[in-house]
């Protein structure tokens, strides 16, 4: 039963308009954004706060900045696979 559920799933995923494809990665890059507006907002903050803590606060930050990135870069995977079909 799950596997007609899964075909039927694929099918569908297969008929998505390359504009819908752009519009959902816009969205997607929304939060990525905003994530890294928010990281770096924060260490700005935490560094007039603590100057002695600046190192380490921007270390912690580059690795989140990453992990954020990392979102938008598969919201972009993601666009191209769903145009591409």
């Amino acid at each position: 039963m799950s596997n007609i559920v899964l075909a039927q799933a694929a099918e569908a995923a297969g008929n998505i308009n390359p504009g819908l494809a752009a519009i959902g990665y816009g969205l997607g890059a929304v939060g990525p954004g905003i994530g890294v507006g928010l990281i770096w907002a924060a260490v700005i903050n935490g560094t007039a706060r603590q100057p002695e803590a600046q190192g380490q606060l921007q270390g912690i930050a580059w690795i989140s900045f990453v992990l954020v990135e990392v979102l938008a870069l598969i919201g972009l995977v993601v666009y191209f696979i769903a145009s591409a079909a």
